[in-house]
């Protein structure tokens, strides 16, 4: 095996709770994760070049040590003491640094395209248990699917699929440090929780209408006072026909969730041509 396409998949957050600030500095949380349609393109080459080369379709991302795509390729390089060298071409499509663990998934797909190349025998939770020491969505990345994380991520349960709809996904032009979002969380005993446990019961139910009304992100409580657009494309998509429209992670991009596609494609249009956003797309759940 010489190269493999791989698809990396982005991540929405159906709903994200912090029950507390831990000692070490992380923070609990409790959330639902929903991967969708809308992917990056990794190509995963063996090479006669020792070492990892890494070419991205963005001036702006790294292509050495410092991209997460290297991380996971050099993880499993050193711990099963693989000699051949690696291309990764990375076409990214997910936006960055959105919320949507694009980064995450991109390392997941390299994990999962070395254990398959190299064939290293590793189950998915083998090639999990890896993913955490790159990052906390890593092993959700590896999990697809519907999923409830809890610890810092990474403690996953799958869920069953959430039901079918149509997500409207749009990024606004500026960039959201996750860091400065948790670090400017105040929990205190009034602090207003997402009920996460009926959200589940929601997508258990296979109920869309159920699990939309329980959707929440107690993140945005930070972003949207920094970052106002992002009230203003909720708005725009609850105008335009969304069920629930909400700030996936610690934002900036926002979701809407629409159970007909003639609506969804309506909304996408609009949003299109109003221009709030920076880049807009039309996907589903995968």
């Amino acid at each position: 095996m010489l190269e493999l396409k791989l698809k990396a998949y982005a991540k929405i957050n159906l709903g994200l709770d912090v029950l507390r600030r831990r000692e070490d500095g992380y923070h609990e949380v409790k959330m639902v994760m929903q991967t969708i349609g809308l992917y990056d393109k990794i190509l995963l080459r063996k090479s006669k070049r020792p070492g990892i080369q890494v070419k991205t379709n963005l001036f702006y991302l790294p292509e050495n040590e410092n991209n997460l795509v290297y991380k996971a390729a050099k993880i499993l390089m050193d711990e099963f003491g693989v000699q051949s060298g690696v291309s990764i071409e990375l076409k990214k499509h997910i936006p960055v640094a959105a919320g949507m663990a694009g980064g995450s998934s991109d390392a997941a797909a390299v994990l999962y395209g070395m254990n398959r190349m190299f064939h290293l025998g590793l189950s998915k939770a083998g090639l999990m248990e890896r993913g955490v020491r790159i990052g906390a969505d890593v092993p959700y990345c590896i999990l697809r699917k519907t999923a409830l994380a809890e610890g810092i991520g990474e403690k996953l349960t799958p869920l069953p699929p959430m039901p079918r709809c149509q997500v409207l996904i749009a990024k606004p032009a500026v960039s959201v440090s996750t860091k400065y979002v948790y670090e400017n969380l105040m929990l205190t005993e009034d602090t207003l929780h997402p009920d996460m446990d009926a959200l589940v019961a929601g997508i258990k139910a296979g109920d869309l209408k159920q699990m939309v009304s329980h959707m929440g992100n107690l993140l945005e409580s930070v972003t949207i006072k920094r970052y106002p657009i992002i009230a203003q494309l909720k708005e725009e998509m609850i105008r335009a026909g969304a069920l629930q429209a909400m700030m996936s992670g610690s934002g900036p991009t926002v979701f809407g969730l629409f159970d007909d596609e003639p609506t969804a494609k309506q909304a996408y249009h609009k949003l299109t041509e109003l221009g709030y956003a920076k880049q807009v797309y039309l996907t589903d759940i995968f």
